[in-house]
């Protein structure tokens, strides 16, 4: 925990998983019950950082050096970090992030097959010892992320034009992550919204009962 009943919760998960959905009616719900919070991204959440996504995300640069993708990764998390989450925790706000360190460590360390511990060792400084309290990692199969994917309508960005290949072992990754956190809670994304919704909210009011 941070000062004055503050909390960082992450929610991870591939495209398409409902992480926005989700993100939107825990924000509902912690608006109801008159909680302080913010919402923010990764990568974004800042002029420096949301420069960087469009850099990462573009599809103008397909064929870009995996490190280099961990390492713009991890220099908008340091300024993320810098700028909005450690600042907002100090305030004792709970922070809302669609992402975070555990996203690098499934798309790089798995994805991009530089390995889990590369990819931790990058983060190290990046994230200053802020970790979350919780994470939901909303899990979705990679044939079913394709599909979602595909079936959007929407113009790709780099990281979605990826074969099911890459998206079967950033799952890999995320399933091997989830396996040495107790703090990440894993949902079938294929359940419903409101069901989803149910579990996030109970397992957020049972961390602020608690503090």
């Amino acid at each position: 925990m941070y000062a004055g009943g503050s909390m960082f919760i992450t929610f991870e998960g591939m495209d398409g998983a409902g992480k926005s959905t989700q993100i939107d009616l825990l924000c509902e719900h912690l608006r109801k019950n008159g909680h302080d919070f913010i919402v923010t991204r990764e990568p974004g959440g800042t002029v420096v950082c949301e420069k960087i996504r469009e850099i990462i995300l573009d599809r103008n640069n397909e064929g870009m050096n995996c490190m280099c993708e961990a390492l713009l990764y991890a220099a908008s998390r340091a300024e993320h970090v810098d700028k909005v989450i450690r600042p907002a925790l100090d305030a004792g706000k709970i922070v809302l992030c669609d992402r975070y360190i555990h996203s690098s460590i499934a798309y790089q360390g798995y994805g991009r097959q530089l390995g889990a511990d590369v990819i931790e060792s990058i983060n190290d400084g990046a994230v200053a010892g802020i970790y979350p309290d919780i994470t939901f990692f909303l899990m979705l199969s990679p044939d079913n992320v394709h599909h979602r994917i595909t079936q959007s309508g929407k113009d790709h960005d780099r990281l979605e034009k990826e074969a099911v290949t890459f998206f079967e072992r950033v799952h890999k990754g995320y399933t091997e992550i989830a396996k040495n956190d107790d703090n990440i809670i894993i949902i079938n994304a294929s359940n419903t919204i409101e069901s989803i919704s149910d579990i996030i909210k109970k397992a957020v009011d049972n961390i602020i009962e608690n503090q």
